[in-house]
Parts: structure tokens; sequence; C-alpha cells
């Protein structure tokens, strides 16, 4: 079958490490159990997971100062799990980088499917789970995004030098649907719908979020947007420019 998938929890709760070790263990993957903030970043380099689990209420350093040195340094999907449940928790969450979101209590097979969309959405962009860029396959379409160039053959973000700007895998997949449509209103359902992220609220803030932070990698002026355009009442527009 090949290499398992590694999956690296960092939990303060004894019972939620083994939950997840057990459940997730019997479903094939190579589970790492921490407790602390500390334990988790040595584990970071030393196993390479594919995916982290991060619990948002830590003590001493929280879950969120850790995702964002996770997406600052290693290119793994990032799940936050909060007991609070509380929705300005999950914005903060997608503000850091996060991929996904989930409240507690869970249920496990709940996870596992937020775990294999995650997994599906790196592989795609890497052709493996683990974010290493590999050589493109076929031809490669890419599509202008202000400072920034899609590469739809290597699901990859790059500068005008070349250089890979690095993007979440639900960042890629927005990218990709507007470059699919443009010059096209798309609401913020239809954007969760088109990305698969359908677990999502239409009406939060998530979406926002997440075009916000790719302003700021592709827009020339991010204050003053002129490729991923809001169409006020209605939803966001990608508009090529010449």
């Amino acid at each position: 079958m090949g290499e398992k998938v590694t999956i690296l929890v960092v939990d303060d709760d004894p019972d939620i490490c083994e939950l997840l070790e057990d459940y997730l263990g019997e479903q094939g993957y190579r589970v790492i159990a921490t407790s602390t903030a500390d334990a988790f970043r040595t584990a970071l380099p030393e196993h390479n997971p594919d995916v982290v689990l991060v619990d948002v209420g830590l003590p001493g350093e929280d879950g969120l100062s850790l995702a964002r040195h996770v997406r600052e340094h290693f290119d793994v999907g990032i799940i936050m799990v909060s007991g609070a449940g509380e929705t300005v928790d999950r914005i903060i969450g997608l503000e850091v980088g996060a991929d996904d979101y989930l409240a507690k209590p869970f249920d496990p097979r709940e996870l596992h499917a937020r775990v294999k969309s995650v997994l599906r959405r790196y592989k795609n962009q890497s052709g493996n789970t683990r974010g290493e860029v590999g050589p493109d396959s076929g031809e490669s379409r890419q599509v202008r995004f202000g400072v920034g160039l899609l590469d739809l053959g290597s699901c990859r973000l790059l500068d005008v030098d070349g250089r890979e700007i690095p993007i979440t895998a639900m960042e890629f997949e927005l990218l990709r649907v507007f470059a699919e449509r443009p010059n096209r209103t798309l609401s913020r359902d239809q954007l969760l719908n088109l990305t698969q992220n359908r677990d999502w609220d239409p009406y939060d803030r998530s979406i926002d979020i997440r075009i916000a932070r790719l302003r700021r990698k592709v827009e020339p002026e991010p204050e003053r947007p002129v490729y991923l355009k809001t169409v006020r009442g209605m939803g966001y527009m990608f508009v090529p420019q010449p």
C-alpha cells in the first residue's frame, strides 16, 4: 500500500489523544499524539506529518500560534480542533492558514472525513501527500492573477521570478474556481460548493477571510483589488487584466 499517512496530534486531553490514536490507527494512519506545544514543535520535523490536528485551547502556547508556525514552515494540512465551538475561534484559525476547523465534541467519522478531504486537496496539489513539488504532468495551463501566476498543471502559485508563493489547499481551490470562471460573479455559497467545502456556513466569514489572504498574495494593492473584486451583495468576481 506504500508509506502510511502520518497525522500529528496535539491535545492536552489524554482521552482525545487515545481516541484519535485508536480510531485513526484502525483506519490505517500512523498517528503521533503529543500533549504540549513544545512536544508538538519537536515532533514536526522528526515525523514529517501529512496532516496536523491542533487543539486551539492548549495551556501555555495556544493552538493558533502553533498553527501559524506550521503554516510558515511546513507544507501540510492543518485542522484546528476547539472545545469552544465559537465562530471567533474558527475565524482566527482560518486567518492563520488552517485548512479546516472542527468543534468538540466531534464524531470520529466526521474527523476522518475532514482528514481525507484535506489530504485529497494536498495530494491534488503536489501529486503526493507531503506537499513536495514534483514535475508537471501533461500540458500546464497558467493563469495570471496580478503579481501571481497560477499554474494549474503543477497546482502552484508563482511570483514574477518563478518562485513559489505559499498557499493552502483551499486557497488553491478558490483560485482554480475563479480561473475557470473569469468575469463571472460567484456567491459565497457557489464558492463553497465549487471548492467542495459545503460544510462551511456561507454566511460566516470563512470565504471572506480566504479572499483577503489571497488578495495580499496576488493583488498589487490589496486594499484596492482589481483582480479579485467584491460584487456588493452578491459575492466575488475574478477580472483578468491585460
